[in-house]
C-alpha cells in the first residue's frame, strides 16, 4: 500500500485523498484498485470498499498500452465508465507514481461538465447561418490585405507583399465558394498535411495587418511528422487564433505572440461509437501574453455569441471548434506558466497512424 508520512499534525494520506475534488484511483503493480477517493466513489456510484483490491480493468478501460510512452501520463478523452447508474462520460489520465514501479494514478473528470464534444458540437451547428459566418470570416483576409497595401504604400517590397496580398484574395474566393460548407456537418477532407509552410504563411499575414508591431516568436520541433488535416481549414484557424491574440495583447506591456509545435504521446479521443480511439499527438500552440478570458466566460470560449471584446461577436472561436472537429482533432484553451500565459492548443492526428 502507498504511505505518505507527514509532520506532526499534518495531513494524513487519507485526508488528502478525501479531500481532493477530482476523483482519484490508485492501481498497484498488478493492476488492482488499491484506494479510491470519495469523489471517485461519488462519480462511479461505488464504495472504496467494493473497489479495492477489484482489477482496474473490470472497472474502467484505460488507454491502450501502446499510447503510453516513457512513463509520461496518458490521457483517454470520452470514455464511457459503466456504473451502476448506467455509463458516464469521463476523460482519463492515467499517470506513474515517482519512485513507486508499477504503481499508478488514475483521475477520472467528468466529459459531460467539460462539454467538450457533444454540448459544444451542438452549440456550433445552431450557431449562425453561413451568410454571418461569411461576413465574420472574410473580415480577416481583408485586413491582411489593406495592411499589405499601406506597407507598399509606405515604400515597402511589393514583390513579397504583392503575392501575400494576391494568396488572400484568392482565400476570399475560396470562402465565397465554400459558404455552405459551414453548415455542412459532413467530415472535411483531410489529407498529410506539412503544417509549417502554413505556420509561415499565417505569420506573415499577422505581421503585414493585425499584429503589426508584435512580437511573433516560433517554438518549433523540427522532427515533427505530417499531420492530418486540411490546409485551408486549418490556414483559417491559424488566422483566427492569432488575430485573437493580437487583440488580447492591447497597446501597452509586453506584447507577444508564440507559435510553437510538438509531438505530444497518450493523447487520445472518441471518434464514434463502436470505433476504435484516435490518438491526437500532433500539437500547434497560439501562446500570447495578454490577460487571458474572464473567468465567467472561460469554460464556454467556444460555445457560438460568447465574446469578451463588447465588439464581439462570439463566432471566431465556435467556428475555429467546427473546423477542427471536423479534421477529426479538438482544441483546448488553457491558463499556463508562471507568469501566466493563455494558450489554444491544437491537437491533430498524425498522417498514416
Amino acid at each position: 500500500m502507498l504511505t505518505t508520512r507527514f509532520g506532526a499534525g499534518g495531513p494524513d494520506e487519507a485526508e488528502l485523498l478525501a479531500a481532493l475534488p477530482v476523483a482519484l484511483l490508485v492501481i498497484d503493480p498488478e493492476g488492482r484498485i488499491a484506494r479510491a477517493n470519495a469523489a471517485c466513489e461519488t462519480l462511479l456510484n461505488r464504495s472504496e470498499r467494493s473497489l479495492r483490491g477489484h482489477a482496474v480493468a473490470d472497472v474502467l478501460r484505460l488507454p491502450e498500452p501502446e499510447s503510453r510512452h516513457d512513463g509520461h501520463a496518458v490521457t483517454a478523452f470520452d470514455a464511457d465508465v459503466a456504473t451502476s447508474r448506467g455509463p458516464v462520460r469521463v476523460d482519463i489520465v492515467e499517470a506513474a507514481v515517482p519512485d513507486r514501479p508499477g504503481w499508478r494514478t488514475v483521475t477520472l473528470h467528468n466529459a459531460a461538465a467539460r462539454r467538450l464534444n457533444h454540448d459544444r458540437a451542438a452549440a456550433a451547428r445552431s450557431a449562425v447561418g453561413a451568410a454571418a459566418m461569411l461576413a465574420h470570416e472574410i473580415k480577416n483576409p481583408l485586413s491582411s490585405i489593406r495592411g499589405a497595401a499601406q506597407l507598399i504604400a509606405d515604400g515597402a517590397d511589393a514583390a513579397d507583399l504583392t503575392r501575400l496580398m494576391i494568396a488572400e484574395v484568392d482565400r476570399v474566393v475560396s470562402l465565397i465558394d465554400h459558404m455552405e460548407g459551414f453548415t455542412d456537418t459532413r467530415p472535411r477532407d483531410v489529407a498529410p498535411l506539412n503544417i509549417y509552410p502554413l505556420l509561415t504563411h499565417a505569420r506573415d499575414v499577422a505581421l503585414a495587418g493585425f499584429a503589426r508591431g508584435i512580437a511573433i516568436e516560433e517554438r518549433y520541433d523540427p522532427s515533427l511528422p505530417r499531420a492530418l488535416g486540411n490546409g485551408d481549414a486549418l490556414l483559417q484557424v491559424l488566422l483566427n487564433l492569432l488575430k485573437n491574440a493580437a487583440h488580447a495583447l492591447g497597446s501597452i506591456g509586453e506584447r507577444r505572440i508564440t507559435l510553437a509545435t510538438a509531438y505530444r504521446h497518450g493523447i487520445t479521443v472518441a471518434r464514434a461509437s463502436g470505433q476504435p480511439r484516435v490518438a491526437l499527438p500532433i500539437e500547434i500552440c497560439v501562446i500570447d501574453t495578454g490577460p487571458g478570458a474572464p473567468a465567467d466566460i472561460a469554460d464556454h470560449l467556444f460555445d457560438p455569441f460568447v465574446s469578451s471584446r463588447p465588439e464581439g461577436k462570439g463566432l471566431g472561436l465556435a467556428l475555429v471548434d467546427k473546423l477542427i472537429r471536423d479534421m477529426g482533432g479538438m482544441i483546448q484553451y488553457s491558463r499556463e506558466g508562471s507568469p501566466h500565459v493563455t494558450v489554444f492548443r491544437i491537437l491533430l492526428p498524425r498522417a498514416g497512424s
